[in-house]
Formats: structure tokens, sequence, C-alpha cells
């Protein structure tokens, strides 16, 4: 069965934008970045929440590169939050953005945010993208600090998206779809499962939303115009999650 259409991007005679967000782990692009690349352009975001960006040996010209061949610009992140990042089209209005390091667990990598506050007409959205612990405590405080940074950014409409490293009846994802809502649950649409491209049998990445932001759909891309299987197993060690937002007018 071929996946339905996903609203595409647009402005609202009121002022409202609908936009779309795709979130993807990349591992740190060592797959096959041109198949990256296609995926993306194919899902025509206007925002992508990245988890995994380079953070080494030249990270800014790998992921400045991945930008140009998507048809995007960095908005924030990288080697500076340890991984999480955020790109966008030329439609977004960056107003401020801050990269935020998480507090260190000795022995386990370090995590961090990568946060924006950006604008789509007369829309003005934060958005967060991150990347949590595979330590089940760690994990719960990071999904609380989550929480309060999302409630500090001092915006209505709000964005998460990024690779949870649990499943959602986990306590953590539990908690962020208690306080959010979670977009694929919402409104599915696509693909479910998110690891691995291969034998897809996890829903561990996920985009979720403040109560005000509508969700038009939400899903694993497969079946998209442009998005091959061929592709989304050569990319990376993920499958993306692209949703379809409307963000009411400030």
């Amino acid at each position: 069965m071929a996946t339905p259409l996903l609203p595409n991007s647009r402005t609202e005679p009121d002022g409202s934008a609908v936009i779309r967000v795709l979130s993807y782990n990349i591992r740190s692009m060592r797959d096959d970045t041109d198949a990256l690349a296609r995926v993306i352009r194919a899902c025509a975001p206007d925002l992508v929440l990245i988890q995994e960006a380079p953070r080494f040996f030249r990270w800014r010209k790998k992921l400045a590169r991945l930008a140009r061949a998507a048809d995007l610009v960095i908005v924030t992140g990288g080697a500076t939050t340890t991984g999480p990042a955020i790109l966008s089209d030329l439609r977004a209005t960056v107003e401020r953005t801050e990269d935020i390091l998480l507090p260190p667990t000795p022995g386990l990598h370090r995590r961090g945010l990568a946060t924006a506050v950006v604008r789509f007409a007369g829309a003005r959205l934060g958005v967060v993208s991150c990347h949590l612990s595979l330590d089940r405590d760690e994990r719960s405080a990071q999904g609380g600090l989550l929480l309060d940074r999302l409630a500090a950014m001092g915006v209505e409409h709000l964005i998460a998206g990024g690779d949870l490293n649990e499943r959602p009846d986990g306590p953590t994802f539990r908690r962020l779809a208690e306080a959010l809502q979670d977009c694929h649950a919402v409104a599915p649409w696509g693909g479910t499962d998110t690891w691995t491209p291969g034998n897809p049998y996890q829903r561990i990445d996920a985009i979720f939303a403040t109560k005000g932001v509508e969700v038009l759909g939400c899903g694993v891309p497969d079946g998209l115009p442009g998005v091959t299987e061929e592709d989304l197993r050569a990319a990376t060690d993920h499958l993306p999650v692209l949703a379809a937002l409307r963000i009411p007018a400030a």
C-alpha cells in the first residue's frame, strides 16, 4: 500500500505555518553520505533535528557539506553539544540559539541539547534536538532536564525530537509523552519502528510537540516519493522520523 501524502510546507492566511520536521540519527556520517542527503532532501524538511552529528576532525565542514547537499543550512549544534544539531531551510528565521551540555556521568558519553528559537512567517517556535543516554538512570534525569529546558525557553509553541534510546513503554518516554504530544501516537503516518533499518523492530526515535501545535502526520517516511529502502539502509543505522505540524501564529 502506498504511503499517503504528507502535507507540504506552507503559510496559512492567518499567519500560521505548516512545517515539516525531520529527526534523524546520522551516526556521525560514517555511512553512505550521498544516500543520507537523498533521504533528507526527499523529505523536504523545514527543520532537521540531527543526532550523532560529526564531532571530531573537521566536523563543521562535514556537517556543512551534508547541509548543502540537502539544500539546508546549519542552525546550531554538532561537536559543541556532543552530537545533537539543528539544520533548517531558508524559510526559517533564526532568533537565537543555545548549545547546552548536560551534567556528565563518569564513564558515560556526555550528552547535550541543541536548541533554537525560530520563526516561520507569523509562527514562532522553540526547537530542541536531543540524544538521551543508554543508561536508564541517566536517561531519566536527562528527560527531566529536557522538559525543564523547554519550559525555560519562553516560547508558547515547542517541539523536541531525537533518539531517546528507549521504547514508548519506558519511563522516560512515557514522561515526555505525558507532558507533550507524541506526534506519531497522535497522528500516525508512514512507518513506526526506527531501529534498525535492515530489520526495524522498535521505536526509539520520536518527535514531541506542545499541546498548541497541530500534528498533521508523523512517522518513518518509508514509501515517500524519493525515499528508497536502499537509501534508508545505506544512510545510517536509524530510520528517520518525519512530521508535518501546523504552528499557530504568534
